[in-house]
């Protein structure tokens, strides 16, 4: 399998810049996810990797070898596109054999691999069937096994289960993750805006925003330790909760005021030049739990209950007018529409960040 490095890559359409000098290295066997909002370049960064679209700066190489002029089919590298692109009228056995006849292999060589790809993703009952004859799932399974067959250096996905029912798609992605298991030596890079995805899929996570990425790590770590507001809110849901806040004081531990005029004391080693200045807390609904007594971050009506069953949603009015918190407690709780709490978080929960929002543990490990 094969490593892929990206040089300050680059994107336009004309005057239109689409991807800012893009830096990312990938080491064989990673299973690397695109992430980011729609229009941030994902999908048009899969594409430049899988030479769909042209390279407009920088360079691209796979296992050390250049490849920005190279075209699709010398790349090495298999695409498993949204929409399965069957051939309706071939047997599941013909759909996935079809590239390999193009490309002349031999008909042992061919049925082999096949029916090593069927078996991997339990489609050797299905072989015979038409497309028509499967469900969604295994459609896309068909998809995926058809880019096996390939043997590439490099697997491409992109959403490919964005066509699915929420059955099918959690059905479909533990296939992926065995499938990766199964392949644990090779390079696979899988474009979604499912967080679920991302989340349990990823060895690392690359995070993108307005054609640039914005951080890069595995799942807990981007999770636990965002490098800024825009990654804090994209990865977790519910969104985490932020506050405006103001540092009032510096040294080893650095106090808040939040506009309710409350202290909050945070596990940061802020700059004493910074006391004074503009900040922002961030607390995801995760981590807030009703305070008893002593330390009250904030206290607030709640405005609506959410019972999910697994958890109960709380959407409290809080410091910040028309800006409400949300509180996700485990299981059923009895809290009531109306009810006046007081909410606290551990302290190795509250995240800091400056007024250009970048956490102060990123500005402080550098």
């Amino acid at each position: 399998m094969a490593s892929l490095v990206l040089k300050d890559i680059a994107k336009s359409y004309g005057a239109v810049k689409v991807l800012h000098g893009v830096d990312l290295a990938i080491e064989k066997g990673e299973f690397i996810v695109f992430v980011g909002p729609s229009g941030c370049g994902k999908s048009t960064l899969l594409r430049m990797i899988a030479g769909l679209e042209e390279i407009t700066g920088g360079e691209m190489e796979i296992d050390g070898q250049t490849v920005n002029d190279v075209p699709p089919s010398k790349r090495g590298i298999a695409m498993v596109f949204q929409s399965y692109a069957l051939y309706p009228h071939m047997s599941v056995y013909d759909n996935m054999a079809f590239g390999m006849r193009i490309a002349g292999q031999s008909r042992a060589e061919i049925d082999r691999r096949v029916r090593e790809a069927a078996r991997i993703l339990q489609l050797e009952p299905y072989l015979d069937r038409l497309p028509k004859a499967l469900s969604g799932g295994q459609r896309q399974r068909v998809a995926i096994g058809r880019a096996i067959c390939r043997n590439p250096k490099v697997f491409l996905f992109d959403e490919p289960l964005s066509n699915l029912d929420a059955a099918l798609r959690v059905a479909t992605r533990i296939e992926i993750a065995r499938l990766k298991e199964q392949m644990a030596d090779t390079t696979m890079i899988y474009v979604t805006h499912d967080q679920v995805e991302a989340m349990t899929l990823a060895d690392r996570i690359v995070v993108l925003s307005a054609g640039r990425i914005e951080q890069v790590g595995a799942p807990l770590e981007l999770y636990d330790n965002p490098a800024n507001l825009f990654v804090a809110q994209f990865i977790g849901s519910p969104a985490m909760n932020i506050f405006p806040v103001t540092l009032v004081e510096g040294g080893a531990r650095s106090r808040l005021a939040l506009p309710s005029s409350a202290l909050v004391t945070l596990p940061v080693e802020t700059p004493y030049e910074d006391a004074g200045k503009a900040a922002h807390l961030g607390l995801r609904p995760e981590d807030i739990t009703i305070a008893a007594e002593g330390d009250v971050l904030f206290e607030g009506r709640v405005e609506l209950v959410e019972a999910l069953g697994e958890v109960t949603l709380l959407y409290v009015e809080g410091p910040v007018e028309g800006q409400p918190v949300v509180v996700k407690l485990p299981g059923v709780s009895n809290v009531e529409k109306g009810a006046r709490l007081c909410f606290t978080a551990p302290m190795n929960k509250r995240h800091l960040f400056d007024a250009n929002g970048r956490s102060y543990r990123n500005r402080i490990s550098r």
